[in-house]
């Protein structure tokens, strides 16, 4: 939006700012010490994010089976040891240089799990190098090469596009017969021509939906237009209840019920059956509304739902800077009121129920290994927004 009004920078006088002030600076402090105290002992936060990245989860999906391949025909691949988050740490470690395999997306990050790339050389290529963009291009558009992926990360970035949209539409440009499956050279020269633009980098540069009108395709992984991110709904169910209803699309940030069904994380419901997946998803995006809110990272989810005083930090740290006297249920309440008011926006703009809805070739294409379908009815998805 700034750039089509021509703006190219905005700049930040701090001069004489007051900064954050807190209303009750030793609570606060008190608090954020047992807040991070959860954060670096749990086993997700403390240990596997800061080590791997958030590509550790090649493995584990592709293990689960939930990990789409070649456009969503598939959950599992045969090259998954090629680009995953334990690949990445290795080849960043050999390669040294500008190389690391952790740091922090800002200052005050504890869970550090970004990373900087390097080439074979040591030279810088990209970072924050994330699970999303390496499995779209990785499994979903079948580029084995983790180098040939970092470069196409690095484009995308420079170009200013999304790297889950845009990457989903690589892999849905090749099913239409835009490109090579598994060509990653080709894919780089495509995602450049974006910024030129040629009528290929137009077409991908307007992501899976666009993709998939022009080619006229009916297998088109989108949900009220945006692209299916990388956990496949029919073998991780709950996650499958997000995409059709967050307001924003299928977005897998706003209700991570990968956590529950996957990692075991605040408990566990089976991925591959429909019993309290409606229940997850919904008791999920209220959470996740809240902390939003908050402006805190979303992967602190992982350790509140598993350490109670890491929950209970969070709420003493907003009640320290503002003077609040918040409970757990008024947090809960917090997130009703957020989804709600976009729900609204939403109806306001036009959606309806029917927008709340999946794809529909995964109703009837099984997703090997298991050979799941998405099998929810109407009434039983419209459940979850019923509060």
């Amino acid at each position: 939006m700034l750039g089509s009004k021509k703006v190219k920078a905005l700049v930040i006088d701090d001069t004489g700012a007051p900064g954050v002030t807190l209303a009750k600076p030793e609570e606060f402090r008190a608090a954020a010490k047992a807040f991070a105290k959860a954060l670096t002992t749990h086993p997700v936060t403390g240990q596997a994010l800061p080590a791997y990245g958030t590509d550790v989860l090649v493995n584990i999906l592709n293990e689960a089976g939930g990990l789409p391949a070649k456009n969503f025909t598939a959950g599992r691949i045969g090259w998954n040891d090629k680009i995953s988050g334990e690949t990445m740490n290795a080849t960043i470690t050999e390669r040294g240089g500008d190389g690391k395999v952790s740091h922090g997306c800002h200052a005050g990050c504890i869970i550090r799990c970004s990373q900087w790339y390097p080439d074979k050389d040591g030279k810088y290529v990209t970072s924050g190098f994330e699970y999303e963009t390496v499995w779209a291009l990785g499994a979903d558009a079948c580029i084995q090469d983790l180098d040939d992926i970092a470069y196409i990360d690095r484009a995308m970035d420079d170009v200013g596009v999304d790297a889950i949209d845009v990457s989903v539409a690589v892999a849905t440009a090749m099913e239409g017969g835009l490109l090579p499956w598994g060509d990653g050279k080709a894919t780089l020269e495509a995602i450049k021509q974006i910024a030129i633009p040629t009528p290929l980098g137009r077409i991908i540069g307007g992501g899976t939906a666009i993709v998939g009108k022009v080619c006229g395709l009916f297998r088109t992984p989108v949900v009220k237009d945006q692209a299916i991110p990388a956990y496949d709904p029919r073998a991780i169910k709950g996650i499958g209840l997000t995409y059709a209803t967050t307001p924003m699309g299928a977005d897998h940030t706003s209700g991570y019920c990968i956590a529950t069904n996957i990692l075991k994380v605040g408990g566990y419901v089976d991925p591959l059956k429909k019993e309290g997946q409606v229940e997850l998803s919904r008791n999920l995006q209220i959470a996740t509304a809240a902390v939003d809110s908050t402006g805190m990272c979303l992967f602190i989810a992982f350790a509140i739902l598993d350490i109670p005083e890491g929950f209970n930090a969070l709420v003493d740290m907003i009640n320290a800077r503002y003077g609040l006297s918040l409970t757990a249920d008024d947090v809960t309440a917090l997130g009703k009121s957020i989804l709600k008011a976009e729900r609204a926006f939403n109806a306001a703009a036009g959606f309806t129920n029917a927008h709340d809805r999946l794809p529909e070739f995964f109703e009837y294409e099984p997703c090997p290994p298991h050979n799941a379908v998405w099998d929810f009815t109407p009434e039983e998805i419209d459940e979850v927004f019923n509060f």
